[in-house]
């Protein structure tokens, strides 16, 4: 048999024409395994997208806001009750504690200062076009009570203070404590209405 240089470029073109072949066939067998065509630009970009506030973050500020409500509601109930381990931090303070106590035992001007202010300014405009006189008549009285409903917070509060500076020290008459503010709105409310409750149904019972 005589050896024949060409024989074997002639043998292995097939060989070569099979790649291209080959490789056709492998990229059909991987599209074919992807199952689904590439998704659009936008569809991707939707699924993409996720909400600014969370769904659980919504769930939990309203969570947050019923213990918060829930919160209230109990120290409410607590200040009506007169439960003091219940209340509000502020109102569990011992100078506040002593403040109630002695503005509820003493008997104060302002009390009724604002039902008293109510009643005169309905009557003064009742009788403002008939007599001008009882106008003028009520108007001096209202003025005296508010007079009088002052001196007595005052003396009020200054007796008050050396209790509270020989009890608790500086610290509960301080000005970021509101010591004399919280004493004095005390004293011009309504006992049964006051918030705490007052720990004695009866005025007279002063605070050691």
């Amino acid at each position: 048999m005589t050896w024949n240089p060409f024989k074997k470029t002639t043998d292995e073109q097939p060989a070569e024409q099979d790649e291209p072949a080959a490789s056709k066939e492998s990229g059909a067998k991987t599209t074919e395994g992807k199952g689904r065509p590439t998704p659009k630009r936008k569809e991707a970009q939707a699924k993409n997208l996720r909400p600014l506030v969370p769904k659980d973050r919504q769930a939990s500020a309203k969570a947050a806001k019923q213990r918060i409500r829930a919160r209230e509601d109990a120290e409410y109930e607590a200040m009506q009750n007169g439960d003091l381990r219940h209340m509000p931090k502020s109102e569990q303070l011992p100078w506040r504690v002593y403040i109630r106590d002695y503005v509820d035992a003493r008997y104060n001007l302002g009390e009724f200062f604002i039902p008293v202010i109510v009643v005169m300014m309905v009557v003064m405009m009742v009788f403002s076009s008939r007599s001008p006189q009882a106008v003028i008549v009520l108007t001096i009285l209202m003025y005296a009570y508010l007079f009088a409903v002052i001196i007595d917070i005052v003396v009020m509060w200054r007796k008050l203070k050396k209790k509270l500076v020989a009890k608790f020290g500086d610290r509960a008459v301080a000005r970021g404590s509101r010591s004399c503010m919280y004493a004095w709105s005390r004293s011009i409310q309504i006992r049964r209405w006051r918030l705490p409750k007052p720990t004695s149904p009866k005025r007279g019972n002063w605070p050691d």
